[in-house]
């Protein structure tokens, strides 16, 4: 659809009437405004008399809307919104501004952040803005960069990039492990287990290695960097991506007992289309040579 800008209001009486319409005031619109009262008034009243209705009336010592205003009011502050969306966006990618990245908690603990150092190092002048989630976003709807996804490397309307291969692990602390290493499949079953809750996966990887957790004392742990801690803890076995465990296996704080290999899933870098500033081609670039 095509605008007629010669049967639009201004910009400036629409503006007006948003904030009189959201406040139910002409003097506090006039305040957020930076003008008079009478301005505020004039603007509602001059587009009343260009869409030849009412949209304000005074109730109280306030502003009520009418039928038309409520509606014209609900789509005025939702295209402003828009607006503000996508000048805040724009704003953020300036040169200069963070490089915004989205992550898991547990990769940005246990991978990102023990290399971040000698990004900084390297790319002082670089801002990096960290955003754990658990939950995958919007990169668009955020105004994020960058994320770092676990997946199959297939997101539509997004550019995919590998960044390591997510071969899982199963790992316990020397307390529980008692000097024990190559465990057989009885053994592992016989142990308890430290899992994340909501993790189906995980339980496919442990069917894939032989071991039933239907017949297996697992407790069920709300996040995965907890379930972590109560493995290290030796509560229990574990399963992990091996890229995630590099830092609590050359502590000694766990030790790997087996290996679950399954090459359908990786670590992905995933980005918006189209050009990229400077400032996030040089972190992808360290980030994919920190690998």
């Amino acid at each position: 659809m095509v605008l007629n800008w010669a049967r639009l209001p201004s910009l400036t009486s629409l503006r007006a009437f948003e904030a009189a319409a959201r406040l139910q005031s002409f003097s506090l619109a006039a305040r957020e405004l930076n003008v008079t009262h009478a301005a505020v008034a004039q603007q509602v009243r001059g587009l009343e008399e260009h869409l030849g209705c009412e949209l304000v009336f005074r109730q109280g010592r306030g502003l009520a809307l009418t039928a038309e205003g409520a509606r014209l009011s609900q789509a005025v502050a939702e295209g402003f919104r828009l607006i503000g969306t996508a000048v805040e966006e724009l704003a953020s990618t300036a040169p200069g501004s963070p490089v915004r990245v989205t992550l898991t908690p547990t990769f940005a603990a246990q991978w990102l952040m023990p290399r971040l150092k000698s990004f900084w190092s390297a790319h002082p002048e670089v801002p990096i803005s960290l955003h754990p989630e658990k939950r995958v976003i919007d990169l668009r709807r955020e105004g994020i960069d960058l994320g770092i996804r676990f997946g199959n490397g297939k997101w539509p309307g997004l550019e995919a990039e590998f960044l390591t291969a997510a071969h899982y692990v199963i790992v316990g602390a020397p307390s529980l492990l008692q000097g024990r290493e190559n465990l057989t499949t009885a053994e592992l079953s016989a142990m308890p287990w430290v899992i994340e809750e909501d993790w189906p996966e995980a339980l496919s990887w442990l069917r894939s290695f032989g071991l039933r957790p239907d017949a297996m004392n697992i407790s069920y742990i709300p996040t995965e960097e907890l379930a972590l801690s109560a493995a290290r803890q030796g509560y229990g076995l574990h399963v992990e991506a091996a890229a995630l465990m590099e830092a609590d296996v050359e502590s000694g704080a766990l030790r790997i007992v087996g290996r679950v290999m399954d090459d359908s899933l990786a670590y992905y870098l995933v980005s918006r289309p189209g050009p990229k500033r400077p400032e996030l081609k040089t972190f992808i670039k360290w980030i994919k040579a920190a690998v």
